[in-house]
C-alpha cells in the first residue's frame, strides 16, 4: 500500500520477475489503470482483435479500458509497475485520459525519453524489489501534481464502487451536487470514460470476483447479485468484456486451475493460448 497522499490514487506498487505461466493473457477490462516500467525484454500488447500487436521496450501506460487486451510476456520478463484506481492515473498525464482510452502509450510518450531512461536505470541499478518499489513511489511523489475535478471523480467513484457498479447513474448527480452532463465531461477528462462505463466495469469486476471456479456456478443467482436485469443481459456483458459466454469464461479459469496446481492467477487475467 502507497504512503499518503498516493494512497488515495493507488491500488498497489508491484514487482514481476520470471517466466509467466503463459506466455500471452488475455486482459479483460477492470476498474484500474497501470503503469509499467520495463526493465527486462520488450513485451507486446495488443489493444482488441483489431489492431496489430505492438512492442514495448521501457514500458507502458493504460488508462481504464474499455475492451480486452492481449499482454505477451517474454520468457524472462522484469518489470516494476503501478496499479492505480480508475481516477489515480490523471494527476501524472499531461494529457486528458480520453486521449488515451484504449490506446495503450509508452511511458516515454507520457514522461520523456531521459526522464524515463534515468528512472530506468536507477531501477535497474537498484538492490532489490523493495529498493526499487521505494524509488517508483518517491518518483510518482515527485511528478504528483493538481488535477481540477479530481476530488469530484473520486468522490462519485467511491459512490460506484462501493455500490459494485448496481446504482442509477442520475443517482450521482445528486450525491455529488454538480450536473450529469458536469459529471461525465470529468469522468472523461480523468478516468477516460462515462460514469455508467465505470459501473458496468466495477458490476463486472464484482461478478468475476465472486466465481469460484473450482466448484460449481449458479448463474442465475449470481446474475441476480449483480443487479443484472436478466440472463440475456448477463450473457451480453460477459461477451461485451471478454469475447466469451459466461460458461466459456469459467471453462478457460478451470483450464488454469489443472494445468498449474497451486499458482494463484489473479482474478481478470486469462490464458490467450
Amino acid at each position: 500500500m502507497a504512503r499518503p497522499p498516493l494512497d488515495e490514487l493507488i491500488d498497489d506498487l508491484y514487482y514481476l520477475e520470471g517466466a509467466r505461466p503463459y506466455p500471452r493473457l488475455t486482459l479483460p477490462p477492470m476498474p484500474s489503470a497501470v503503469l509499467i516500467l520495463n526493465l527486462g525484454e520488450p513485451f507486446h500488447i495488443r489493444a482488441g482483435t483489431e489492431v496489430e500487436t505492438a512492442e514495448y521496450a521501457d514500458g507502458c501506460v493504460v488508462t481504464m479500458p474499455t475492451r480486452a487486451f492481449e499482454f505477451g510476456y517474454p520468457p524472462g520478463t522484469r518489470s516494476v509497475g503501478v496499479h492505480f484506481k480508475p481516477w489515480g492515473l490523471a494527476p501524472f498525464l499531461p494529457m486528458p485520459a480520453a486521449e488515451l482510452r484504449d490506446r495503450p502509450v509508452t511511458v516515454e510518450q507520457v514522461w520523456g525519453r531521459s526522464g524515463v531512461a534515468e528512472l530506468r536505470d536507477r531501477l535497474t541499478m537498484a538492490s532489490g524489489p523493495h529498493e526499487m518499489l521505494t524509488l517508483l513511489e518517491l518518483e510518482l511523489m515527485r511528478r504528483l501534481g493538481d488535477t481540477v475535478g479530481l476530488g469530484l471523480v473520486r468522490q462519485a467513484s467511491t459512490v460506484i464502487a462501493a455500490a459494485s457498479g448496481a446504482l442509477a447513474i442520475s443517482d450521482l448527480g445528486v450525491a455529488t451536487g454538480v450536473s450529469s452532463t458536469h459529471l461525465a465531461q470529468r469522468f472523461k477528462e480523468l478516468i477516460g470514460v462515462t460514469p455508467k462505463r465505470l459501473a458496468r466495469t466495477y458490476r463486472f469486476a464484482a461478478t468475476v470476483q465472486a466465481i469460484d471456479p473450482a466448484g460449481p456456478v449458479d448463474w442465475v443467482d449470481l446474475a441476480d447479485r449483480a443487479g443484472y436485469f436478466d440472463q440475456a443481459h448477463f450473457g451480453h456483458e460477459f461477451r461485451a468484456f471478454t469475447g466469451l459466454t459466461p460458461t466459456q469464461y469459467v471453462e478457460v479459469r478451470r483450464r488454469f486451475l489443472r494445468e498449474h496446481p497451486g499458482h494463484a492467477l489473479d482474478v481478470g487475467p486469462l490464458p490467450a493460448d
